[in-house]
């Protein structure tokens, strides 16, 4: 009885570490190619505000961080840097810094979602013509699935 219970219990415990490394895994397997640093340079000449993505955020740890520099223009949001790899990252616009959970959630009424973030090595985001970046001054990358803080940059 006690040999069922070992074995129980350690085939329990690699099912649950390959299930973790899988959703930590798949993202990366599945993640379009991130688009080169001359397209990402193109889209920063013409944005009119940048930011930059910092791993030392309250919120951020070793799993959720994002480095780099970040731009924002009228059509597009993007990010010549990285971000931690993950699930279902969303991109928003927030009239106010965030670094954390809790303010986000706080927030997030006052915030607008622009798009999907697909790739963890540089971005480009298309703004929908409908939202004006000046009535917001922080990108937010949000994990939604997991309702987890990523990363944020003050843009204005």
């Amino acid at each position: 009885m006690k040999k069922f219970i070992v074995l129980l219990i350690s085939h329990a415990l690699a099912l649950a570490i390959g299930f973790a490394a899988g959703i930590y895994a798949l993202p990366i397997l599945i993640a379009p190619p991130a688009p080169e640093t001359k397209v990402v340079e193109t889209k920063a000449k013409t944005a009119k505000f940048s930011g930059e993505f910092r791993r030392n955020l309250k919120g951020s740890d070793s799993l959720h961080w994002g480095e780099g520099k970040v731009f924002v223009g009228k059509n597009a949001v993007s990010l010549m840097g990285e971000l931690a790899p993950g699930p279902d990252y969303k991109l928003y616009l927030s009239p106010e810094f965030v670094d954390n959970e809790k303010d986000f959630e706080r927030l997030k009424s006052k915030m607008v979602r622009v798009g999907d973030v697909k790739t963890f090595k540089n971005f480009i985001v298309p703004v929908p013509a409908n939202i004006n970046i000046k009535s917001y001054n922080t990108v937010i990358i949000w994990c939604e699935t997991f309702s987890q803080f990523i990363t944020a940059a003050r843009y204005r």
